[in-house]
């Protein structure tokens, strides 16, 4: 009844007592009861909570300064910690870790009269682009079950592709936000690096990572964004001066504005049917008085390498701990310490993340880290450099989301590296720590879904959810394909 209601649309039939959270909440529920067998978006689902916080809800009073998000279920990405479920990053090492805190967007959330839904499904540790990586099984697209939904926020987009849940909470560390929104049909944004709080974030690569939201619509972003956003002094990346402030980009003019169009994402192996898509993005907003010009970014060619030399390095840090013995799950076949270490990470740990984690403990390994890690540091300041040099000349950057729609499952086996070179237009964004979003621009031959990415300058967050909102009113793309 409610899954093809956009989250405005919702709020403001709660706010107005035309129907009640428990009413919204029964309804999500049910449905995600009918697609679950299918879809396997979520690890957790806890309907009798759900229902009773629902049932609260609908006894509060409910005034002007009540928030947009009060009575609505939402999903969340299960690598952010919530008190009241397990919080497994979809590992065998953390099937039974029960946070003792919430992460701050999900304390926000709860404050202000959300209805955490459930945990989604991901890529184990958010290490993987394809919903494959799972220790509890795929995750399906729901526009093509023989489909990769893309990863590793894959849950998160699946959820709300199939109609399960009217928005999400995703994390992004390289595109894993964007790009299963793209290959779902959906808007996902990413925030600038410091937006949103990471704080009960449990970490791919710090200093890539950010928590983000997947929804149908701009304005449902903006006003989940405006939720969770702020500083946070649990979080020292926060940036106390952002102000998320989006009441104006409904209302946004693009006329005289200058679009860039980033020329190194269109010349590695691009579609035709996406080059085509995206080009009549380009089109749309020459209709509506923007000035497009190309922008060249020579150091983007070299972001893939640098990104993954300091994103290894940084998850063999992070994972360290868990080792059977401060953290994570231990093993019950062992002799001595060593085969207690060796065999609980080993038992613990899926094929994905344990050869990204030898990858990251060589880069980090004496000899390697001054030939490596430290010029891919050099090679992150440069890109970061020449986004700023960028965006003197443009107001916004336009590019693909990735090369392909969602491709089969098994692609990751047969040829890993045409994964990774999908991330080329995602990952120099998480690298520079600037804020983009993905939107849905039509769909191929096979009717799946293609995205179009603007990338904004860095706390220009209300200008680019403007310019998306410009091309979203445009195209009359309410509900994302």
């Amino acid at each position: 009844m409610f899954e093809n209601i956009t989250v405005v649309e919702l709020s403001r039939m709660i706010r107005k007592k035309d129907v009640k959270p428990s009413e919204v909440c029964a309804d999500f529920l049910a449905r995600a009861n009918k697609t679950e067998p299918k879809i396997n978006a979520f690890i957790t689902l806890t309907p009798d909570n759900v229902i009773q916080r629902a049932k609260e809800l609908d006894e509060e009073i409910i005034t002007p300064e009540t928030s947009p998000v009060f009575g609505l279920p939402i999903a969340v990405k299960d690598n952010i910690c919530t008190i009241d479920m397990p919080t497994t990053c979809a590992s065998k090492m953390l099937e039974n870790f029960r946070p003792t805190y919430d992460a701050t967007v999900v304390s926000r959330l709860k404050e202000q009269g959300a209805v955490i839904m459930g945990k989604t499904n991901m890529d184990e540790f958010a290490m993987g682009a394809s919903g494959e990586t799972s220790a509890y099984g795929r995750v399906y697209n729901p526009h093509d079950l023989t489909r990769s939904p893309g990863g590793s926020s894959c849950g998160s987009a699946a959820a709300v592709a199939a109609g399960s849940v009217p928005f999400s909470l995703g994390s992004d560390t390289g595109g894993s936000i964007r790009q299963p929104a793209s290959f779902c049909g959906l808007v996902g944004y990413k925030p600038s690096y410091g937006a949103v709080s990471r704080y009960g974030l449990l970490a791919y690569a710090n200093s890539f990572d950010q928590i983000g939201s997947i929804c149908r619509t701009v304005s449902d972003v903006a006003l989940l964004t405006t939720a969770i956003a702020g500083h946070d002094t649990h979080d020292s990346t926060s940036n106390p001066a952002f102000v998320a402030d989006f009441s104006s980009i409904e209302e946004f003019n693009v006329k005289g504005k200058k679009i860039g169009i980033l020329k190194e994402c269109f010349a590695n192996g691009i579609d035709d049917e996406v080059y085509a898509a995206v080009m009549s993005v380009k089109k749309t907003y020459e209709s509506l008085g923007a000035e497009i010009i190309e922008i060249s970014i020579p150091s983007i060619e070299n972001s893939l390498p640098a990104y993954y030399t300091i994103a290894l390095a940084e998850a063999s840090s992070g994972l360290s701990k868990l080792d059977g013995i401060r953290f994570g799950y231990r093993t019950s076949n062992y002799t001595d310490m060593d085969s207690l270490y060796i065999n609980s990470r080993t038992e613990g740990f899926g094929d994905e993340v344990k050869k990204r984690i030898i990858i990251g403990t060589y880069l980090l390994s004496a000899g390697n880290y001054e030939v490596y890690y430290k010029k891919s540091r050099i090679i992150q300041s440069m890109i970061r450099d020449d986004f700023s040099n960028a965006f003197k000349e443009c107001d916004i950057l336009l590019t693909p989301v990735t090369p392909k729609t969602a491709y089969p499952f098994g692609q990751k086996e047969t040829d890993p590296a045409a994964l990774y070179l999908g991330d080329i237009c995602t990952v120099p964004v998480n690298m520079a720590g600037l804020p983009a979003i993905s939107i849905p621009c039509g769909k191929d031959s096979e009717n799946l879904p293609i995205g179009v990415q603007l990338i904004g300058n860095k706390f220009k967050d209300a200008d680019l959810l403007g310019f998306a909102c410009a091309f979203e009113r445009e195209n009359n793309l309410k509900f994302g394909g």
